[in-house]
Order: structure tokens, then C-alpha cells, then sequence
């Protein structure tokens, strides 16, 4: 079944994302805009998915749980997890491993929500820093968590890999690649991989309308991570 996508969404608590990125707003504007299944990665952290994933289940759309860890190399890498679950015990896991304090003053808020965008809590460490953990080491977590490892943006930004490391290691267990088509990339260089083309959205009028599709035999979270761990590094693109 092919699915109208958009497989990399901010919340507001993401300290770069705008306030108004609330789980109702964003799932919203995506239904509004037609889409049927999103990824909402906020940075180094899982903790607003349980109340995006309920706003979700009520508007209709699938939710993909998501992680835009930073690595300790400043590379962006995404992680997309088969459940809310996984990917809050690999956001738990990280958490030691930031080790600045947010500056609410200069960075915004790190606002936690429930369902009903209700403010519960405020992440206190900055989550738009670098994890001391490598990108080698961030992709065996996402892993061994049932999930699959994107790097993001690869020819964006100062945090694309290609832009930080100048190239893209062969042996990294990449299960696929975001590429922003809007830019130029070497063909080459990911020739063989399945690349994904989303909106790194940050606000709300950002979020993708209906020009990215993905093909799923299941329409879930799982199956979604199922089809890009069983694509790999040979599989076609979308």
C-alpha cells in the first residue's frame, strides 16, 4: 500500500522546533495536509511520542517513533524504532551521555506534553548537543533496539555525514539514507541505497503536503522498520 509520508517531524521539544509544534498541531496539520503516516524525531529524545502516538491514533495517521540522535562526530543520524516503547528506552539510555544543561533563556524550552498539549515536564539537559557516543556506537543501539539507522539530511547542513566526515563509511549498517533532493549529492556515493526525502520540519507550515510516498505491505511502525531493515544497502530506491 502506498502511503502519502512525511518520516522526519520536530516537536516543540526540540529546542530548535517552534512552540506552536504541539502533538495536536502537528498531527493535525499533517491530516490536514492529507498525509497517512509520519515520523515525529525530536533531538536526542523520545519523550513526547507517548502523546503524539495517542493524538495520532484519533486522527488517523501512523506514527512512526523516531530519535535524531546527534553522534559525538556533530553527524545527525535518525533512528526509526517499531514501537514508542523502544524508542523511549533508547532516549532513556542516551540520556546520561549529554552532558551541557539547557539554557531555556537561549536555547527555548524543552517542553514535555500530554495528550491534551498540556505542558508535564521540561527536559533540563540541552538536547541539541552532541551525545558522547559515536555514530558506530548509536547505530548498534538503534539495532539492538529492533530499529533501523538513517542518516539524516546526508548532503545538508553542517551535521549531513558528508558534509562532517567528507565521505560515507561502506561498513556503517546504514539501513538506508536521507537525502534532500533540493541540493546536490554524488550518485555515486549512494548508489544502492534506499533513500528517503522528507521535510526536517520545524514548524508547522514546513511539514510535507502530499509529494512523498512509501510503499508498505504493513501499515505500522514495525512494518515500516521491518522494510527498510530488509532492504539494506542493496535495496531499490522509493
Amino acid at each position: 500500500m502506498k502511503l502519502w509520508c512525511d518520516l522526519h517531524i520536530h516537536s516543540c521539544l526540540s529546542p530548535c522546533g517552534d512552540e506552536l509544534m504541539t502533538p495536536n498541531n502537528l498531527v493535525n496539520m499533517a491530516a490536514i495536509k492529507g498525509l497517512e503516516m509520519i515520523a515525529v524525531s525530536d533531538h536526542n529524545s523520545a519523550r513526547n511520542l507517548p502523546a503524539v502516538q495517542k493524538v495520532a491514533w484519533e486522527a488517523g495517521v501512523c506514527l512512526i517513533p523516531a530519535i535524531e540522535f546527534t553522534t559525538r562526530e556533530e553527524v545527525h543520524l535518525l533512528g526509526y524504532f517499531p514501537g514508542v516503547e523502544a524508542a523511549l528506552e533508547v532516549s532513556d539510555a542516551v540520556y546520561p551521555h549529554l552532558l551541557l544543561p539547557n539554557r531555556p533563556e537561549i536555547f527555548g524550552p524543552q517542553q514535555v506534553m500530554n495528550e491534551q498539549d498540556e505542558p508535564i515536564d521540561e527536559v533540563d539537559k540541552l538536547l541539541i548537543q552532541a551525545l558522547d557516543l559515536s555514530i558506530d556506537e548509536l547505530v548498534d543501539w538503534i539495532h539492538r533496539a529492533g530499529g533501523a539507522a538513517v542518516p539524516a539530511h546526508i548532503n545538508r547542513g553542517s551535521n549531513g555525514i558528508l558534509n562532517v566526515l567528507g565521505f560515507l563509511p561502506e561498513s556503517g549498517g546504514y539501513d538506508a539514507l536521507e537525502v534532500s533532493p533540493s541540493l546536490p549529492v554524488n550518485e555515486r556515493l549512494i548508489s544502492g541505497y534506499r533513500t528517503l526525502h522528507s521535510s526536517d520540519a520545524h514548524r508547522l507550515e514546513d511539514i510535507l503536503e502530499r509529494v512523498e510516498q512509501i510503499d508498505l505491505n504493513s501499515v505500522s511502525a514495525r512494518g515500516f522498520v521491518r522494510m527498510l531493515k530488509a532492504g539494506g544497502p542493496e535495496a531499490r530506491n522509493l
